[in-house]
């Protein structure tokens, strides 16, 4: 792994990327911006897994191992039985290190905007509404991204056996100036 900042110009060879980050961080946002821009067909992995009724999809695993069997695509680095089959294909990630101040208040106005405007998801799927919101449950949004929102902590550490490019970008300020010199001049 080679660990860069915001400074890191993303070379136009690398079209196999994952965004890393905790719920509400901004990955599947910044990963739409990447795909726009650099002409990369991004999946959502939400997308993969989640069937109608909030149900794991039976193909996720073998949908994942789809996607990475192509040349060009642009993921976010979630679930536990995705992760390794994610990483060995992946030339580069962006590993977004917010502090969780920043990643929680922007999941609290993805899940309000989400339930106000009834955004359907994935197969169907919608935000569930308010009261769900004070529930202590992982069907909770808001309960797991605050109890998930450490489990990045030691993201260095675990792609240290990977040969790739490793962006870390660790507030709004840094994102931006990555997003500057990377994707709005491109």
């Amino acid at each position: 792994m080679r660990l860069h900042g915001p400074e890191y110009q993303l070379p136009n060879r690398i079209t196999r990327i994952i965004v890393i980050g905790v719920t509400g961080s901004g990955k599947t946002t910044l990963c739409q911006r990447i795909a726009e821009s650099r002409g990369i067909e991004h999946t959502e992995l939400d997308s993969l897994f989640h069937g109608e009724n909030w149900e794991p999809r039976p193909r996720f695993v073998d949908d994942v191992h789809d996607l990475v069997a192509r040349d060009n695509w642009i993921t976010e680095y979630q679930y536990k039985a995705a992760r390794p089959i994610i990483i060995e294909r992946t030339q580069a990630a962006i590993w977004l290190d917010l502090p969780t101040r920043t990643a929680f208040s922007q999941l609290l106005r993805r899940t309000w905007r989400r339930w106000r405007l009834n955004q359907e998801l994935w197969n169907g799927n919608r935000e569930p509404g308010p009261s769900t919101w004070f529930t202590r449950s992982d069907e909770n949004i808001l309960w797991w991204g605050w109890t998930t929102r450490n489990k990045l902590r030691h993201t260095d550490h675990h792609l240290a056996a990977y040969d790739i490019d490793v962006i870390r970008l660790r507030n709004r300020r840094e994102v931006r100036e990555w997003c500057a010199r990377n994707l709005d001049q491109a």
